[in-house]
Parts: structure tokens; C-alpha cells; sequence
């Protein structure tokens, strides 16, 4: 039987707000992500005839936070277009990134976790200088389907990329925690 189900989606977002430089942020993100020719990469993991394979390949490409870049969307290219934006220069990126693997385990036990994953990172040049970075954590995006072992492995992929967020910014993960408990109740 055809059917429509809507689910309301609570997601927690990391705003994590640097004052390091834009490029100096990103360059930090980079360092943990890998940038391999993806077209080419999943050329050669659908060719694999072996999950040893691919993961080996996976393991491989991937970078030292355990992710690969898939897209870099130069969003500040459209702003600078737009005579409404206001952006007068200053750079937004969109970054895609994932781990197929990761993925895999997630979906292996709820397919719907495959909407959250690849991960984006929105990376901000701020207007005053700085940089603000946001992340949604897949963990949150995937609670209320309630499912225990993809949750679990939601939980280690927002640790690597939140570890990375931290460390490109220079905010100790500390401070985001610290934060929060000051605004919940």
C-alpha cells in the first residue's frame, strides 16, 4: 500500500566560532580529510569483488579523521553574484565528506541513516575576521529511529568529525561542552 510518513527531525548543530582565518580553518579540516579523485576511487571500490577489498581501499584513501572529501561547494561564488547578499568577499563553503564504510555499517542496520551520511561542514569567513564552522551530528539525526547499532556508529563518526572541528578551530571540544551545560538547564 502507497503511503506518505513525515518524521520531525530534532538535529544538534556545533557552531564552533574561531578566531582563526578562514583559509587557515579550512586548510585545518583538510589536514584530517583526504582529497582523492573520487571519480577515479569509486571507479576502482565498485570494480572490488570482496569487502576486504573494499575497505582496504577505503582505508587507504581515506584521511587521518577517517574521512574523504566528496564535494567542495564554493558557495561564496554564488554570493558574490547575488547583488542581495551582502557577502562583499568573504568566502562559504559547503564540504561533503564521508567514509563508504562508515556508511555501510550505519545503513546495514537502518537504511534511513544513508540520508545523513556523507556529513556536511559548513565553513563561514565572518565579517569582523574569524571563521564559524557547523556541523548537525548524525547521531541526532538518526535518534528517533531508534535504532542502538547504527546510533553507535553515528556516535564514533561525530567524535572523528568533531575531534577535527576542535582541533582546525583551536576550540578545546571542553568548550563546546562547557558551553552547553551553561545553556541547558
Amino acid at each position: 500500500m502507497a503511503s506518505e510518513r513525515v518524521l520531525d527531525i530534532p538535529v544538534r548543530r556545533h557552531v564552533l566560532t574561531s578566531e582563526r582565518p578562514f583559509q587557515a580553518v579550512l586548510d585545518g579540516i583538510y589536514d584530517g580529510i583526504s582529497q582523492p579523485d573520487i571519480g577515479a576511487l569509486f571507479a576502482t571500490l565498485a570494480a572490488c569483488t570482496s569487502y576486504e577489498e573494499f575497505t582496504a581501499l577505503v582505508r587507504h584513501a581515506q584521511g587521518s579523521a577517517g574521512l574523504m572529501r566528496f564535494w567542495h561547494l564554493d558557495d561564496d561564488h554564488v554570493l558574490a553574484l547575488d547583488p542581495q547578499a551582502h557577502q562583499a568577499g568573504r568566502r562559504l563553503v559547503r564540504l561533503i565528506a564521508g567514509n563508504p564504510v562508515t556508511m555501510g555499517q550505519m545503513t546495514r542496520h537502518l537504511p534511513a541513516a544513508g540520508s545523513y551520511a556523507p556529513v556536511t561542514i559548513l565553513i563561514q569567513e565572518l565579517a569582523g575576521g574569524g571563521t564559524q564552522v557547523a556541523y548537525d551530528t548524525v547521531a541526532s539525526a538518526i535518534a528517533p529511529y531508534g535504532d542502538a547499532a547504527a546510533s553507535q556508529v553515528a556516535r564514533r563518526l561525530d567524535t572523528e568529525v568533531l575531534t577535527l572541528l576542535h582541533h582546525a578551530t583551536g576550540i578545546p571540544a571542553t568548550a563546546t561542552a562547557a558551553h552547553r551545560s551553561r545553556r541547558t538547564p
